[in-house]
């Protein structure tokens, strides 16, 4: 019986937790204290306040998010690094710096809307100008002239000699 309770719950989860990862949320947010700096997360990493991170409970760390408050309209991409909130009604606890970026820190908690952040991987630049066709072509010394560095030595080789003469 225990067996059978166990698969259908694994695969509840298999089909539910996939439905939840990719979808739009809207929940509540709230915020780590500046307090809990140097703290261990869930994924191993020391949280720091400064940092645009996050703890969410069904996002695999490393996912980048964008948390956006519809209140003022305010944006910002965090990191998962943690589990959580475990609060009822909460989908996302974040840093204290990207609450703040949000304008949510007088709040303490407010309404976001949170959803998966695709980075544009786009060609990084356009070439719209043709560039010069180079002509490497070997050029040889014959022509007479000299290169001024070779005259230099040249000279300096000469002065040498007269001055050990003149000894």
């Amino acid at each position: 019986m225990r067996n059978v309770l166990f698969i259908i719950s694994l695969l509840c989860t298999m089909l539910i937790l996939p439905l939840q990862i990719t979808a739009q949320q809207k929940g509540k947010a709230s915020f780590y204290s500046k307090k809990i700096t140097g703290a261990r997360t869930s994924s191993g990493e020391r949280l720091h306040h400064d940092s645009l991170v996050c703890a969410h409970r069904t996002f695999p760390f490393g996912t980048k998010l964008k948390v956006t408050n519809p209140a003022n309209g305010k944006e910002v991409i965090v990191r998962v690094i943690d589990r959580g909130p475990f609060r009822k009604g909460r989908i996302i606890d974040l840093s204290w710096r990207a609450a703040k970026e949000l304008g949510m820190l007088q709040q303490g908690v407010a309404m976001v809307k949170v959803e998966k952040y695709v980075e544009n991987k786009g060609i990084p630049f356009k070439q719209e100008t043709e560039l010069p066709e180079l002509d490497y072509e070997i050029t040889n010394n014959n022509d007479g002239m000299t290169p001024a560095w070779q005259e230099k030595k040249e000279n300096a080789k000469k002065d040498d000699k007269h001055a050990d003469k003149e000894k």
